[in-house]
């Protein structure tokens, strides 16, 4: 429950009111992918590479290239 309270304080710090709400929808229909989420976007913003505030904006555009990166796949039927 303290790591709970700690990863949404900083959730609070890092992303904007609109950000935080596309995250907690995307919690109750994806519940692990929206923790590997914050894990990412806290990660992110501890060592910088990010620009924070994250807006929602910037949060849709993490979520495409997330997406394009998961369905980049072949198969090959022989």
């Amino acid at each position: 429950q303290a790591v709970d309270a700690q990863k949404k304080a900083v959730l609070r710090q890092i992303l904007t009111t609109e950000a935080r709400q596309r995250l907690s929808r995307i919690k109750l229909v994806k519940p692990t992918y929206a923790e590997q989420l914050e894990l990412q976007l806290i990660q992110a913003a501890q060592t910088r590479r990010i620009k924070i505030p994250i807006t929602d904006d910037q949060l849709k555009g993490l979520l495409r290239n997330l997406q394009t990166q998961k369905r980049e796949f072949k198969v090959r039927r022989i």
